[in-house]
């Protein structure tokens, strides 16, 4: 089973020569900043190596949400939430986003401590976050275990179908002029006189005075070709759909050890909370260093997994020549298999939190690749070595909701316009070592 109903995005656009920006990925981080852009009149080119939104940007959950973040990344997190409630109306798409508000159970007592503490945090920054207990969380959620004893609500946080929402977005920036490339993977890019002048691809060089690298988990690798150090990994994330079940709420409903969100075409999106496989591989070594820190308070939510993704990972180039045959050539797609113990925890765990989920039935599980970075803050900078080289990445599982914030304001750097909100927290000099080992 795999993930359920991707929309197809085609186009009958021409290969392009040249364009002021290209776009290195065709996902929700590469696909906003294309709209952004031109809709501002700037032509565009996305070169994505496989399809539009095939990985990560189709296999999350579809929350969108501001509960929760961290301080440093609200303020772009707050930005997308007010995108996502117009940008249906504004590019005329359909999204299939609603605003039902978002709401954590708490049952365990680091749980109500976590939430509790983040919602004095709510409380001080003004923001529509509010603590209920007992009978109130009954009333939001009829037939809720009375096991939870506490809940968090954001009234404005809300949900969009991952499935058709980037290919929509990719329908609007056709429509206002970008080039939207598939099956094309970028090989390198070329410079004169140390500024960035064209991109390299498998099928041809397109000239380009700007570059935005969004190729999700696939980033890393391709800087590090450029003598850049991204410190990113991947962490594999499984969910499933169910059907069959009564209404139970409208708004995506987490637990400690579950989520679940309603879905358009009737079924839910159901995952374990807090659980994902970290595979170990050749970069687990390399960047140790840069996530210790993270992986103190976070150990927890990871399953360390040794495997053949380790030697697979091991062969993989991490140079190359534009000439040569790349990594992004030899899979277009990245389809990681669903971890199924994730999911049958996942189905007992919501099934003990509300009976209405006893008698689902699975239709489709999956997984997706996560790209991480060690502070779980995205990437959304210019690389100062290379004038005319961006990146924006590292969306570390908050790209869906975070995304058409990240992708305007990406678009303004490359424009050199005002930022929507401060990009200070995005830079990649943040991290200690940015150049690449040979």
């Amino acid at each position: 089973m795999s993930v359920p109903h991707l929309q197809v995005f085609e186009t009958a656009r021409p290969f392009p020569e040249k364009v002021d920006v290209a776009i290195i990925g065709g996902g929700i981080a590469g696909i906003t900043v294309a709209m952004f852009l031109a809709e501002a009149g700037i032509s565009v080119a996305v070169l994505e190596k496989g399809r539009v939104a095939a990985e990560q940007s189709s296999r999350n959950w579809g929350w969108t949400r501001q509960m929760g973040r961290d301080p440093v990344e609200l303020p772009l997190t707050i930005e997308s939430l007010n995108l996502w409630r117009d940008l249906d109306r504004r590019f005329q798409i359909n999204t299939g986003y609603r605003e039902t508000g978002i709401t954590y159970v708490c049952r365990t007592k680091r749980e109500i401590d976590e939430f509790t503490k983040w919602g004095e945090y709510a409380k001080a920054a003004k923001m529509p976050s509010k603590v209920l207990n007992g009978p109130e969380l009954q009333d939001l959620i009829p037939g809720l275990s009375t096991d939870f004893k506490m809940a968090l609500h954001t009234a404005n946080d809300g949900r969009a179908e991952p499935g058709q929402a980037v290919p929509e977005m990719a329908r609007a920036a056709d429509r206002l002029g970008a080039t939207i490339v598939q099956d094309c993977a970028v090989r390198g890019i070329e410079t004169t006189a140390g500024r960035v002048s064209a991109v390299v691809t498998e099928k041809g060089t397109v000239k380009a005075s700007s570059v935005v690298v969004a190729g999700g988990v696939w980033s890393r690798l391709f800087l590090g070709n450029l003598g850049i150090n991204l410190p990113q990994l991947k962490i594999l994330g499984t969910a499933c759909r169910v059907e069959g079940v009564a209404d139970v709420s409208e708004m995506p409903v987490g637990g400690g050890d579950f989520a679940f969100r309603k879905r358009l075409d009737g079924g839910y999106t159901v995952a374990e909370r807090s659980a994902n496989v970290s595979q170990i591989t050749p970069d687990s070594f390399r960047l140790f260093r840069d996530y210790i820190p993270n992986l103190k308070t976070s150990w927890h939510e990871l399953r360390l997994r040794i495997g053949k993704t380790f030697i697979e990972e091991w062969k993989t180039l991490r140079r190359w020549q534009l000439d040569e045959v790349t990594p992004f050539e030899k899979v277009r797609v990245l389809d990681p298999a669903p971890h199924q113990p994730f999911v049958d925890n996942a189905m007992v765990n919501l099934t003990r939190a509300h009976p209405a989920f006893a008698n689902a039935k699975l239709t489709h599980t999956w997984s997706g690749a996560m790209d991480v970075t060690p502070d779980a803050i995205p990437v959304i900078s210019s690389i100062e070595r290379i004038p005319g080289l961006f990146v924006s990445t590292g969306f570390s599982g908050h790209g869906f909701g975070s995304g058409p914030a990240g992708g305007r304001l990406m678009s303004e750097l490359v424009r050199g316009e005002t930022p929507c909100v401060d990009p200070t927290p995005f830079r990649l000099t943040r991290f200690r070592n940015t150049n690449a080992e040979a």
